[in-house]
């Protein structure tokens, strides 16, 4: 027994230093790192996919409107003409072939929407209701 008292008093316990601010920092800087990474990741597969110039394109999308849920109009200028395709559940169509040259800059009238309530306007006719 004094053989083991001896041995617990000559070996004392090492207990190791902690320091929170030691590793808050190291796990900061690991986040800041990570995220780095993905950003970085981010933009290289854009640059990587973006193709330079629209020199090989022949088909390019000029504006589309979605009618329904599924439905949904394209102008399309292919080859310099211009297509109205519609597509939705089953498959696409050609709706028009537009006559002659497309137009060289886009210039469609705007149709003017109807003002729109002001808030104060909307409160007040939902306070005269109630």
């Amino acid at each position: 027994m004094s053989t083991m008292a001896f041995i617990l008093a000559a070996a004392p316990v090492a207990t190791p230093e902690f320091n929170a601010a030691g590793e808050l920092g190291r796990v900061i800087l690991s986040l800041v790192g990570i995220i780095a990474m993905i950003l970085v990741a981010g933009w290289l597969t854009r640059r990587m996919q973006r193709r330079p110039g629209t020199g090989g394109r022949r088909i390019r999308c000029v504006e589309s409107f979605a009618v329904g849920t599924r439905e949904r109009v394209l102008l399309l200028d292919v080859d310099g003409k211009r297509l109205l395709i519609g597509m939705g559940s089953g498959g696409m169509r050609t709706l028009h072939v537009y006559d002659g040259a497309a137009p060289e800059d886009d210039e469609c009238p705007q149709v003017s929407s109807p003002a729109k309530p002001v808030f104060a306007e909307m409160l007040a006719r939902l306070r005269s209701r109630a």
